[in-house]
């Protein structure tokens, strides 16, 4: 059982935030400014977001299931959306994992502008998406 510490997290989110904190201090660079940034952006889309660090490494964030991953390379951070494929994109973030039918992706190059009201929308529909998802698994489970 995962302990709550007094914010209602558990000591596992703590540390996923922590290992990403240093994710983003090791990186040292504009992979780690824009790391920051899209990371301040999630939390500002949804302010309830849980933090996870998965996969030997790899940030997540979770509402209701995964929203996004942000991988880092040499030459781009990559979000990537776990749902994307079913998300509207009205501003044409996505530019990466075009082709597949679940996954959607944006690449952020050194000096990429971040569209942060459209990359907000997109949060908040992905969250609005896991939340519906969750509520159908839940009117199942209870018709058996």
């Amino acid at each position: 059982m995962k302990k709550q510490n007094g914010n209602g997290s558990t000591d596992a989110h703590a540390d996923a935030s922590r290992l990403i904190d240093a994710r983003i201090e090791e990186l040292g660079d504009w992979r780690g400014k824009t790391l920051a940034r899209v990371r301040k952006i999630i939390r500002q889309a949804d302010p309830d977001v849980i933090e996870e660090w998965k996969w030997r490494g790899v940030p997540v964030w979770s509402h209701d299931g995964i929203l996004c991953t942000g991988e880092t390379y040499k030459q781009h951070v990559k979000l990537t959306f776990a749902k994307g494929a079913s998300l509207d994109d009205p501003a044409g973030l996505f530019n990466s994992s075009l082709d597949g039918n679940t996954r959607r992706a944006i690449d952020l190059h050194e000096g990429d502008e971040i569209d942060e009201d459209a990359l907000k929308t997109l949060i908040r529909a992905a969250v609005a998406l896991n939340a519906t998802k969750k509520t159908r698994r839940k009117s199942v489970a209870a018709a058996k």
